[in-house]
C-alpha cells in the first residue's frame, strides 16, 4: 500500500494541516510545549493510526468469519520514554455484545498484531527525507 500526505505549518505555532486527497485532519502541540492544543500531537497521531488499523483489521476478520460484535473499543496507551530512546504501545481491546469463544479471542488477538500499521510499527522502518 502506498499513501500520499502531504502537511504544512504556517506562522501559528504548531498548527499543522495534514492532508491526503479529499481528508484533512490537525495536529497541534499541546500547550506546555507551545502549542495550542487544536488538533492530536503526532505521537497521538501515531497511536491513533494503530487504533484505527487495529479495528478495521479485526472488523474484516470477523465480518468473513461471520463472528459478530455489537461494539469492538481498542486503547493505546503510549509511552514514549526519551531517556532510553524506547516506545511502549499498550493496546487494550474490549468486545461488547459478542459471544466469541476463548478460542476465537485468542485468534483474533493475532489477528491485532497483523494489521498493517502493527506491522510497520514492529518492522524495519526506512525514512528517506528530501529537501526541495
Amino acid at each position: 500500500m502506498e499513501a500520499n500526505v502531504k502537511a504544512f505549518i504556517e506562522q501559528e505555532n504548531y498548527y499543522t494541516e495534514i492532508t491526503t486527497g479529499a481528508h484533512t485532519i490537525i495536529a497541534d502541540e499541546p500547550l506546555d510545549l507551545g502549542g495550542k492544543d487544536k488538533g492530536f500531537d503526532p505521537m497521538e497521531l501515531l497511536a491513533a493510526a494503530l487504533s484505527a488499523c487495529t479495528l478495521a483489521t479485526l472488523k474484516m476478520y470477523m465480518d468473513r468469519k461471520n463472528w459478530t460484535a455489537q461494539k469492538i473499543d481498542v486503547e493505546i496507551h503510549l509511552d514514549n520514554n526519551r531517556e532510553t530512546r524506547t516506545t511502549t504501545f499498550t493496546r487494550t481491546l474490549h468486545f461488547e455484545g459478542t459471544d466469541l469463544t476463548e478460542e476465537q479471542i485468542k485468534r483474533l488477538h493475532q489477528i491485532a498484531e497483523a494489521c498493517p500499521v502493527h506491522k510497520a510499527l514492529t518492522g524495519e522502518i526506512t525514512i528517506n527525507t528530501h529537501i526541495k
